[in-house]
């Protein structure tokens, strides 16, 4: 029977790929920006900048590369903890920007169960229409030639049928459709996980699952989404071959406006086990990119449900304005606790 081993959770914002110098660019993009959501209301950079304190000294030079080098740290050390896991498979649950499943299609949750899958590298005319900062950063989740990556199409396809029986009607993808870059690729949050946690190199085969975290009208609640990951978890578990699996949760936490009282929190409710909390989230709080925080959730639910705690988090705010825009990063491992 397979085994989930371990797990972990990393963000993946731009903040990750791009060294502070560069952080002015989104910042620039923030002040123009007229629909920043935070705590369930939108607002243009001024009235965010009248309704919070001032986090000037949060942006200085010195901060921001403390931010950068503990979050780099912290990356080193989730792959170690992988590594160290010798997991057969991952299943990495991530969001798709609309790279991959557009307005024809959105499905709430899919998973993709091909053979395998290209991880393709952006051309010169893809990174040059790009928002400001954006294009250093998603050299950061591509490799400079196109990798096929090995999937699992076998569990792959065993978790689809076995979500069916628990109340998850899961969209299957055996060909990922051409998508927003037209190359039928794997999007940023997979891919990033391979470039930087991993190793480019590495062989380590994989389940893409897809949650709609950012698109109305049908992304998952809080409940919802945990009760999938519960789902996954005892299809994991049930799975016939003799598999180690690892899980990995990809994207988040609060951005593109920092909620520390929401992170800090939800790390808290990660490490405590806490499902009343983790599955009453507001949606209203979920938007924007804070919404990636579904595919936490659903790791959490798989954790839940096959016998992992967590076992080390880190978090930075790392700021780029003075209203409090940037990314929230969160790293965090799981281990199973009976060995």
């Amino acid at each position: 029977m397979a085994t989930v081993v371990t797990g972990i959770g990393c963000s993946h914002g731009p903040q990750l790929k791009t060294p502070p110098a560069g952080w002015s660019e989104r910042g620039m993009a923030d002040r123009r920006n007229q629909a920043l959501e935070f705590q369930g209301l939108i607002y243009d950079f001024a009235s965010l900048q009248a309704r919070r304190e001032d986090f000037s000294e949060h942006c200085t030079p010195e901060a921001m590369q403390a931010n950068w080098d503990a979050s780099q740290t912290a990356m080193d050390r989730l792959g170690r903890h992988l590594a160290a896991a010798d997991v057969d498979v991952l299943l990495i649950v991530s969001s798709d920007h609309k790279e991959v499943y557009g307005d024809e299609l959105l499905p709430a949750f899919a998973v993709y169960w091909g053979e395998d899958v290209a991880h393709v590298p952006f051309t010169e005319e893809q990174l040059a229409v790009m928002a400001p900062g954006l294009a250093e950063a998603a050299r950061g989740d591509v490799p400079a030639e196109t990798v096929v990556r090995a999937c699992h199409p076998e569990l792959a396809r065993y978790l689809i049928e076995q979500a069916g029986g628990s109340g998850f009607d899961v969209a299957a993808s055996r060909s990922l459709p051409s998508g927003r870059y037209a190359n039928h690729g794997i999007p940023h949050g997979w891919g990033f996980i391979y470039q930087r946690i991993l190793g480019e190199e590495c062989s380590i085969p994989f389940v893409p699952v897809f949650i709609n975290t950012f698109y109305e009208p049908n992304p998952p609640s809080a409940e919802r989404s945990y009760r999938f990951g519960r789902a996954l978890g005892r299809a994991l578990a049930n799975f016939p071959q003799d598999l180690r699996v690892g899980v990995v949760a990809s994207g988040g936490l609060s951005h593109f406006v920092i909620d520390e009282e929401l992170d800090r929190r939800f790390l808290t409710a990660l490490e405590s086990g806490d499902e009343q909390y983790l599955t009453s989230i507001d949606p209203a709080l979920m938007r924007s990119g804070t919404s990636e925080l579904r595919n936490w959730i659903t790791v959490a639910g798989i954790a839940a449900e096959t016998g992992m705690t967590v076992t080390s988090t880190d978090y930075r705010a790392c700021y780029r304005t003075e209203a409090g825009t940037g990314n929230a990063m969160g790293f965090v491992t799981w281990s199973r606790t009976n060995g």
